[in-house]
């Protein structure tokens, strides 16, 4: 526990420099992950699976929450204080990351839009989005995610950063406010000089939620290819998006696409995860890339044959999402504000668990 107080004094204390270099370089090499030159968890196996070069990680997409919306605001107070505090939300995330990394995590999806609050919604009034309706940048936003990104880079961690998020894009008044969001966003990362950071344009983009016609299946290359494009000094941002549970991406986003993110929400059978890989690589348009769960809702860690354990079999990324179910106490999910950002869950202590087993981490 000291060794954790130490390291989490250390990060606040670095991350009061004003000026902040690139630490952490996150690369593509095939269908491995390299950060600063070496692949990921170098020469790490389990089980008989080469772990080396994975990017195994865990949605949190809520690291930068707020609600602009009065009316539906008071819902996520915290319990101590009767009141939601999008800055408290966002420095308890950073504190916890240190623990969250220890134990092997390597990267976090975040989103620039969130997720539900509510784990799964069929509306969503609420309004957070680092966007306002013309596209342009909220800075109270991008000042969190800032926060977050540094944090990330000095715990040689990597961030999963999603534009969009399905029932916020329609706060977007049109599509050039999407096309000027997109370019906003790219800009400012590359302005910021973090090489830590991997673009998810938006979050599921087969899901029928989407109002505007530039984020869906048919379009949603156009967007990619757009972040691809964008350089500054000669550099550009790895690039991709994501589709729900169980769906295969298609050729416009294989072909455009630096790596290519799946969904395993609704999949119980960790032989359809198997599958969902091999029709993957079958795609037209494929070549060696990496591929990487980022959403997955299931756990059963304690079971030889799991959705985590059927990616890692075929040399696929795995990422966790855990929200908190209808009744459950506050210690559990990581998508439901208030979050409680610890290690504070029998479920997410599994997860923790047997994350660090794989990767042969050994937490404080």
């Amino acid at each position: 526990m000291h060794t954790l107080k130490f390291a989490i004094a250390l990060l606040f204390a670095t991350l009061s420099v004003a000026s902040l270099s690139a630490q952490t370089h996150v690369t593509i090499v095939g269908e491995d992950f390299h950060l600063n030159g070496e692949p990921t968890y170098p020469g790490r196996t389990w089980n008989g699976h080469r772990i080396e070069g994975l990017l195994l990680n865990s949605r949190m997409v809520q690291a930068t929450y707020d609600d602009l919306n009065p009316e539906t605001a008071p819902r996520w107070a915290y319990p101590d204080t009767g009141k939601w505090d999008a800055e408290r939300n966002v420095t308890e995330f950073i504190a916890a990351m240190p623990e969250w990394k220890a134990h092997g995590l390597l990267a976090v999806t975040v989103n620039f839009q969130g997720g539900s609050p509510e784990g799964y919604s069929k509306t969503q009034p609420w309004i957070n989005s680092a966007f306002a309706e013309d596209g342009t940048l909220r800075p109270e936003f991008t000042a969190r995610m800032k926060r977050v990104l540094d944090a990330a880079d000095q715990l040689g961690m990597v961030v999963i950063l999603g534009y969009f998020y399905f029932g916020q894009d329609q706060r977007l008044q049109n599509e050039a406010a999407v096309i000027k969001a997109t370019d906003e966003a790219t800009k400012w990362l590359l302005d910021g000089g973090w090489r830590n950071v991997l673009v998810e344009v938006n979050n599921e983009t087969n899901v029928k939620a989407y109002d505007h016609e530039i984020l869906k299946p048919a379009r949603i290359h156009e967007l990619i290819t757009r972040v691809r494009q964008t350089q500054k000094d000669g550099r550009r941002l790895l690039v991709g998006t994501s589709y729900g549970g169980g769906a295969i991406p298609k050729e416009n986003v294989v072909r455009s696409s630096d790596f290519l993110l799946l969904h395993g929400n609704g999949v119980k059978d960790p032989a359809r995860i198997t599958e969902m890989i091999k029709q993957t690589r079958a795609v037209s348009g494929y070549k060696p890339m990496p591929i990487l769960f980022n959403e997955d809702d299931h756990e059963n860690f304690d079971q030889p044959a799991n959705n985590f354990a059927a990616a890692i079999a075929d040399h696929v990324s795995w990422g966790w999402f855990d929200f908190r179910r209808m009744g459950e106490p506050l210690e559990d999910g990581y998508q439901s504000p208030p979050v409680n950002w610890g290690i504070s869950s029998p479920r997410k202590r599994a997860f923790f668990n047997y994350l660090s087993e794989i990767t042969g981490t050994k937490a404080p």
